[in-house]
């Protein structure tokens, strides 16, 4: 305990709390502010979208230079000045009467997005525990799972008490008065060597892995395809899959409840990873959450979607993405290693932070011009590119 206090590992304590925080205030409450906000102001609900989608899109443009700010400069001040971006972009949305403004403020909230959630959360870690970041990095997502479970109820409270434009002050406060504090005065400002509980690797693990090498070529563009196609398929068919379920002939409720069964699985299976962390490949670990995806989609095809089947792939669909969040964060310290980690990490986020802001729109379109079931078919066909990309990199990385 007094390590999460006073050493290295305040680090885990501090990014555990403003994971929580950032995700619940910038990536979940869209959903539910977004229509309240657009009927406002007489705007279609497409167009107040197209404004997240914006953010997304700068925080991809912004991931590998943000990356390389904090391998420079850590991420107290890269963490804390985008916790500061997203505040102003809060409050500035709260205000803006204009569409200019409007989009205006989503690029203030983008900025904060390359700059307070998993990615610069990650590369802060390999920048303080090198190597030995893989359980650090278990810790935080574990506790990031949470997001949803605080963010939404939190959100439609706020919204059924005091209105959108007071939610956004309220989000933006937190963000000013406690993540920026958290994240400039809290986290580590230097590189310090893991203390031995916080190591994360197993004797005979360490021992047997491989020497980094570069990011560049075959292995890295490998790497960039698996993770973006992941990123469609998640995006994409989570957006749709309440309406896909209802369409299928669920209820709205059972559709619900079938939803409401990712988080926890996604949470359990990061426990279990915690549990085996140094133990476990994080490139055998990817692959075999993408192999349970691909068994997940064609399960609801060939079963169709009753409420059982529908739960067993949503328990299977979460519990694969809570260890491929880790495997995001792992499997590029293990082959490229923790020298400059944070470019490193946000040149793989770009491209699959294009596709999660275009996968919701394009899967919309297919499943008005074609069915479910073709969308369900190419998501399990993107399933089986991105185990082929992983299942190509080089064996002798997977020892």
């Amino acid at each position: 305990m007094s390590g999460l206090l006073r050493g290295p590992g305040r680090a885990i304590l501090v990014l555990s709390i403003t994971q929580v925080l950032g995700w619940g205030i910038l990536i979940y409450p869209p959903v539910l502010t977004l229509p309240q906000v657009t009927a406002a102001h007489g705007w279609s609900l497409a167009f107040g979208m197209a404004g997240f989608s914006l953010g997304l899109v700068v925080s991809a443009l912004l991931a590998p230079t943000i990356g390389g700010l904090i391998d420079r400069h850590g991420g107290n001040v890269v963490m804390g000045a985008g916790a500061l971006a997203g505040a102003a972009g809060l409050a500035s949305l709260a205000v803006a009467e204009q569409r200019w403004s409007f989009l205006s403020s989503w690029v203030l909230i983008g900025a904060a997005m390359a700059s307070t959630l998993y990615d610069p959360a990650f590369a802060t870690l390999a920048r303080l525990f090198g190597t030995g970041a893989r359980r650090p990095i278990t810790y935080v997502t574990l506790a990031g799972g949470f997001a949803s479970t605080a963010g939404w109820p939190a959100t439609q409270w706020l919204l059924q008490h005091l209105g959108w434009q007071s939610t956004y002050l309220a989000f933006a406060a937190v963000l000013l008065l406690v993540v920026a504090p958290l994240h400039a005065l809290a986290l580590p400002r230097h590189p310090s060597p893991p203390p031995p509980v916080m190591a994360g690797a197993h004797p005979a693990a360490a021992a047997a892995m491989p020497a980094p090498i570069k990011p560049q070529g075959r292995p890295f563009w490998l790497i960039v395809a698996a993770f973006a196609l992941y990123a469609f398929i998640l995006s994409g068919v989570t957006s749709n899959l309440l309406a896909m379920l209802q369409r299928g002939g669920l209820s709205a409720a059972a559709a619900v409840n079938v939803g409401a069964l990712f988080g926890p699985a996604q949470v359990a299976a990061r426990l279990i990873d915690l549990t085996l962390a140094g133990r476990s490949n994080p490139l055998w670990v990817a692959r075999g959450a993408v192999l349970v995806i691909a068994a997940a989609f064609a399960l609801l095809l060939a079963l169709g979607q009753s409420f059982a089947v529908a739960a067993a792939f949503a328990i299977a669909f979460g519990a694969a993405n809570g260890v491929m969040t880790i495997a995001r964060g792992a499997l590029p310290l293990m082959l490229f290693g923790a020298s400059g980690y944070g470019r490193v990490i946000g040149r793989i986020a770009r491209p699959a932070l294009f596709v999660q802001a275009a996968a919701p729109f394009l899967v919309a379109l297919a499943v008005e011009q074609f069915s479910d079931r073709v969308v369900l078919e190419l998501a399990l066909l993107g399933a089986i590119a991105a185990l082929a990309c992983l299942l190509a990199l080089n064996s002798s990385k997977a020892r």
